[in-house]
């Protein structure tokens, strides 16, 4: 009687202790939430990989005049809905300043650091006032003069930041479910479907004698 095939081997499974709280060290910072469980070579890919490509982002979208890392901020205004930032918050903790910006902004106080990852204003009468003993304030630029300062490098930078974030969406993923595995096959003899072996030769009948 033919043996049924053997199944493949399948790896060792990750172990991936508690996935909520790998989940949220995921998203607080890439590769954090792999380094919990102890996935110590994907949590220096991760973090490296994403947070190299959220820092080139936000380099390319910054410069003296116009401010640090201005393609990256949070804003819901008429007519600046920055959908941008849905993505890049995927990145965690890195894009959390423009939070706080956007709130300074909102209550009319001035952004810090050189208006890091602060939104714009939407006309140059809007508040924060400018400052007398800081005449070249970033904090004054309209979305125009920053699209103006930046050119494409401004396009540029929000893919960039935008994609790390939604990488490190997947990195999330894999930190709360594990890796993909193939499923092992199963025999014919507890009735589950497998790959036939290929057509199969109809029987011809015995010849009888003459």
């Amino acid at each position: 009687m033919p043996e049924s095939p053997e199944p493949p081997a399948v790896g060792p499974q990750a172990h991936l202790k508690d996935p909520l709280v790998a989940s949220v060290l995921a998203w607080l910072v890439p590769g954090l939430g792999h380094l919990y469980q102890g996935r110590y070579p994907k949590a220096a890919l991760l973090f490296v990989s994403i947070l190299g490509t959220f820092l080139y982002g936000l380099f390319l979208g910054s410069d003296q005049q116009a401010g640090w890392g201005r393609v990256v901020y949070f804003s819901f205004r008429q007519n600046d809905v920055r959908l941008y930032y849905l993505c890049q918050i995927g990145v965690g903790l890195p894009a959390l300043p423009a939070l706080v910006q956007a709130d300074l902004v909102h209550r009319g106080k001035r952004p810090f650091c050189h208006a890091l990852m602060a939104p714009p204003k939407l006309h140059a009468g809007d508040p924060p006032q400018p400052d007398p003993k800081n005449p070249d304030d970033p904090g004054q630029q309209t979305c125009g003069d920053v699209v103006r300062s930046l050119a494409r490098f401004f396009e540029l930078g929000s893919l960039y930041t935008a994609i790390a974030g939604l990488l490190n969406v997947l990195a999330i993923y894999d930190a709360c479910c594990g890796p993909v595995l193939p499923e092992p096959a199963k025999d014919k003899d507890n009735g589950d479907e497998t790959k036939p072996d290929g057509p199969k030769r109809k029987e011809e009948p015995a010849e009888t004698p003459a």
